[in-house]
């Protein structure tokens, strides 16, 4: 799926997915340990990218960081700004985040490379290094498998990721992997989350 057809899909159904998923309450109990712990001490603002209705800009800013949210979809920032309204939330994308080079403590991606084709994820993870100050932090949240394949999102086409071979290209943009993590839940897809330091 190219980057515009993925846009029009959440696009048209955005409404629906900030009703089932757009609040902290449906988030899963490790994954909001996980970004609490990982948010603890990072200095200077931080992005969360593909931030959709806003939930973990407004958990971000709630345990103390200078955080706002980007997404693609313009319904999302609609409804992040309307739900979250001392937040700055704009729309943009991933592979161009919009902020000077150094600027951003950290970078939350939870999520939001699930639809991104392998062949073109580097750009993303290229551009969330140039963004980040050294020592600066990277969390990724994305869906987990044995191999890369594309499988039948509800939305849209997403991927499973291998943990080693995306903490590969995420070493490869310049990161330091600190910590990966796999689960799977009943009744859902598995989980893999992966840390690291610039």
């Amino acid at each position: 799926m190219t980057g515009d057809s993925t846009r029009a899909a959440y696009s048209a159904r955005a409404a629906e997915y900030a009703e089932l998923l757009g609040s902290i309450d449906h988030a899963a109990a490790p994954d909001i340990n996980r970004i609490t712990e990982w948010a603890r001490g990072i200095s200077g603002p931080v992005l969360d990218v593909g931030c959709g209705a806003g939930q973990w800009t407004q958990l971000l800013t709630d345990l103390g960081c200078e955080a706002e949210g980007i997404d693609p979809v313009p319904e999302f920032i609609d409804i992040a700004q309307d739900t979250h309204p001392d937040i700055t939330f704009w729309v943009g994308r991933a592979e161009d985040l919009g902020v000077p080079d150094g600027s951003l403590g950290g970078v939350l991606a939870w999520y939001s490379l699930i639809h991104t084709d392998p062949s073109l994820i580097s750009d993303a993870l290229t551009e969330f290094a140039r963004c980040v100050r050294p020592g600066g932090r990277l969390a990724l949240g994305f869906f987990t498998g044995p191999s890369l394949e594309p499988f039948d999102h509800a939305i849209t086409t997403a991927w499973f990721w291998p943990v080693e071979q995306l903490q590969r290209k995420v070493e490869e943009a310049g990161f330091t992997v600190t910590d990966t993590g796999t689960r799977t839940d009943p009744g859902t897809r598995p989980h893999g989350a992966i840390l690291a330091t610039l």
